[in-house]
């Protein structure tokens, strides 16, 4: 079997949801899983630190979660166009993995939450991509043909999988949303599978 990593950031909800559904996509290819991880939040105390165990939800991210995977799916809600920074700051730590060129030629995607239709997604998601490819990885993004980037009046981008949460951020999820990030899902399964 092959793994896939999703691993994402979330404060309100919608990005783990999303993560959810796109692991979802993913096993629905019989020959791969999905393993989903998530950041800690960043402290604005340097001297803080948080349990090394999440209070709920999937265990946190380590360096051999993207060591080990095959293919890596990428999400984190906006902040001013860009990641959040619990993201960048993982992201940050992987070095060592770019000094090895461990995570050359594998697979990637990304995908976002924001509050607003005009809230950064593309943006956002251009930031996640550009760390994996230094990293070497392969990105993909949503064709098309994916008929649901033409007709959604929500989230949705040809760069990958986006939401728009609402200003109070329980905006749930549309149909088209939904079916981009499990179509997405589905793609980085395939691929993951022919490259191993």
């Amino acid at each position: 079997m092959k793994e896939i990593l999703v691993l994402y950031y979330s404060r309100y909800g919608a990005t783990a949801e999303m993560a959810q559904i796109i692991a979802r996509g993913i096993e629905s290819h019989p020959d791969c899983q999905a393993r989903i991880r998530t950041v800690p939040a960043v402290s604005t105390v340097c001297e803080a630190t948080g349990d090394d165990i999440p209070m709920q939800g999937p265990p946190y991210a380590t360096l051999d979660d993207l060591r080990e995977c095959a293919g890596l799916v990428l999400g984190s809600p906006t902040r001013f166009g860009n990641m959040a920074s619990a993201m960048k700051y993982f992201i940050d730590s992987s070095s060592s993995l770019w000094l090895a060129g461990e995570l050359a030629g594998k697979p990637a995607a990304v995908f976002t939450s924001t509050s607003s239709l005009h809230g950064g997604q593309e943006t956002t998601l251009i930031t996640m991509m550009l760390p994996l490819l230094h990293h070497g990885m392969l990105i993909m993004g949503l064709p098309y043909t994916e008929i649901e980037l033409l007709t959604t009046l929500s989230g949705g981008t040809p760069y990958g999988p986006s939401h728009t949460a609402g200003s109070d951020s329980k905006r749930p999820l549309s149909d088209e949303e939904k079916h981009l990030c499990t179509a997405l899902g589905k793609r980085i399964a395939d691929v993951s599978s022919r490259l191993a």
